[in-house]
């Protein structure tokens, strides 16, 4: 999720804000396979959840995709529902890493047709350029790493794949422990907490 989260961050997640389900609770007890009080996502938010391979694995991505949208990457830039997502090129400070090594990337803020701005990177050099296209199943979720070339997520489907909707543990919403000394691009707040709206 690099940039907008580096390693070594702590954040606050809201468990609740979709809703309770099973992964609401210690341990994800399989008690239920309903979510009560539910309230849907809304493009753009980091959400945490469960990888459908294991229901175990919590991921940490930003929601680009919902029930019955379309996505693809044509040409090395990002469609939804066959309209390409508006973006401007931006300078960045910091190191944006990949493991063990460190990308020479593009950075770029892009905006969400509901208005949502983050910032992607995408490598200068091999870079994804096309994929296939992707159509999101019903009550399911479609998720991307900021840090597109170094993420193993929706586009993956055999490891991530679609999410589905009780598979979400909840909203990041606070960053309150970052890493200030890579952290240069973004405002902190006097105590060192960094909100996500």
């Amino acid at each position: 999720m690099e940039p907008n989260l580096l390693v070594g961050d702590r954040l606050f997640v809201s468990k609740y804000s979709y809703g309770y389900s099973r992964h609401s609770l210690p341990f994800s007890p399989n008690l239920t396979n309903k979510r009560y009080f539910s309230k849907n996502p809304e493009r753009g938010d980091v959400v945490v959840f469960k990888t459908p391979a294991d229901n175990r694995t919590d991921y940490i991505k930003r929601l680009i995709g919902l029930p019955g949208d379309t996505l693809q990457i044509i040409d090395g830039d990002l469609y939804l529902n066959n309209q390409k997502i508006q973006r401007n090129k931006i300078e960045i400070t910091i190191n944006i890493n990949c493991g063990n090594e460190i990308l020479n990337v593009n950075a770029f803020e892009e905006i969400l047709p509901n208005g949502k701005k983050y910032i992607a990177v995408y490598n200068k050099e091999g870079t994804m350029q096309n994929t296939d296209k992707f159509i999101v199943p019903n009550e399911h979720y479609f998720f991307m790493g900021d840090n597109r070339d170094c993420s193993k997520d929706s586009r993956y489907l055999s490891s991530v794949g679609y999410v589905t909707f009780n598979n979400l543990v909840g909203k990041a919403r606070l960053i309150f422990f970052p890493m200030i000394k890579k952290r240069e691009i973004f405002l902190n707040f006097g105590n060192g907490t960094k909100a996500f709206e």
